[in-house]
């Protein structure tokens, strides 16, 4: 399968939280879902861990047993799969981590809608993960203009988005799926 058409499979919509292994979820609240969930971190025990646990092999970033114990491994994983969704890679488990394990996506916001103007460390992460893949072959600079917008509209041209040159919670979703 071609890289164009899985990303079409996998970016037309958010995981389902549904077809994940039974995690407890609050009501959803009008138009987001709200999570509550105890910050983790190396040295935790119990059934938060458990489910944390599941998420991360889910994202395929965790293969040892399920046994609630947030171990040096474990903490690795989070550290992975936080770099995956451009968080901060410190192995803690807070809302932000909680968040993208459920949806396989960076959270925006915080991580901003980008678009020609913008300026700083998001810009270089876009600027370096397209470089890595062929779509941006000139200075990361943290600034997003013409060169890195046409980068990024020729990116999701490829991924089967709309190409509207601005980094998006699709586009960020798309990035996070690449080696970066």
């Amino acid at each position: 399968m071609q890289l164009q058409e899985r990303n079409e499979l996998e970016n037309n919509h958010l995981i389902n939280v549904e077809n994940l292994p039974t995690f407890s979820m609050t009501e959803p609240t009008s138009t987001s879902m709200r999570l509550r969930k105890p910050v983790l971190r190396k040295g935790d025990t119990g059934d938060a861990v458990e489910e944390l646990q599941k998420l991360l092999r889910y994202w395929e970033y965790y293969y040892d047993p399920i046994d609630g114990i947030f171990s040096e491994y474990v903490e690795w994983a989070v550290k992975a799969f936080q770099h995956r969704v451009y968080l901060e890679e410190d192995g803690i488990v807070g809302p932000l981590t909680w968040k993208s394990l459920y949806s396989g996506a960076p959270p925006v916001p915080p991580i901003p809608v980008l678009s020609r103007g913008s300026t700083g460390k998001y810009v270089r992460m876009v600027q370096r993960t397209l470089s890595l893949h062929g779509y941006y072959s000139f200075d990361i600079d943290g600034i997003f203009g013409a060169i890195t917008e046409a980068a990024v509209t020729t990116f999701q041209t490829d991924m089967a988005l709309v190409p509207d040159g601005v980094v998006g919670p699709r586009t960020w979703h798309a990035l996070s799926k690449l080696y970066h």
